[in-house]
């Protein structure tokens, strides 16, 4: 019992964390919406003491607005990439402590999305983010590249898998059913 304590408790855990990510891909999302508003309508920028802000980002930190309008637009992606996978996430904790027990069918089930989820979703993200920015590229002239593939966790989707093959084993033994049957 000590063990399916620790199992609930990472789980509640594992709720709560994947509920502030949830919250922090959404307001990172709207912030990039916002920051493509903010440069569309107002073009020359918002001034504080006589400079403008987006004077700052192009002198100071070396950025051209296409890039930033390339990097916002591309943070909408993965923002909105990693919501979702949050979402699935926060389920499977949800469930699993309302079972009290990982080794249900169910959550086995679950779990095995999960861990297709955590491959599939960064690996699309990528390659919209990867559209996108071509296509941003394309819009401005001055857009440089940066590095996109950085999120995909197949490495991580591929422990959710397996680890749902054991969930699905304990439910199996604790059905009283054997791999013989």
């Amino acid at each position: 019992m000590k063990t399916l304590n620790t199992i609930q408790k990472l789980s509640k855990l594992g709720k709560i964390l994947s509920k502030i990510i949830f919250v922090f891909c959404l307001v990172g999302g709207i912030l990039c919406v916002v920051g493509i508003i903010g440069l569309a309508l107002i073009p020359d920028g918002i001034k504080l003491g006589g400079v403008t802000i987006r004077g700052l980002i192009e002198k100071n930190a070396d950025i051209s607005v296409g890039t930033c309008y390339a990097a916002m637009a591309v943070g909408i992606v993965f923002c909105a990439g990693e919501a979702v996978l949050c979402k699935f996430a926060e389920r499977y904790f949800k469930n699993e402590l309302k079972a009290g027990t990982p080794f249900t069918f169910d959550g086995a089930k679950e779990l095995m999305r999960l861990g297709i989820l955590t491959i599939c979703i960064p690996v699309g993200t990528t390659i919209i983010a990867e559209i996108v920015y071509q296509i941003m590229k394309h819009s401005f002239s001055d857009v440089v590249g940066f590095d996109l593939g950085g999120s995909i966790s197949v490495g991580l989707g591929i422990m959710f898998i397996v680890t749902s093959l054991i969930c699905r084993h304990g439910a199996e033994i604790s059905q009283g059913k054997t791999g013989e049957e």
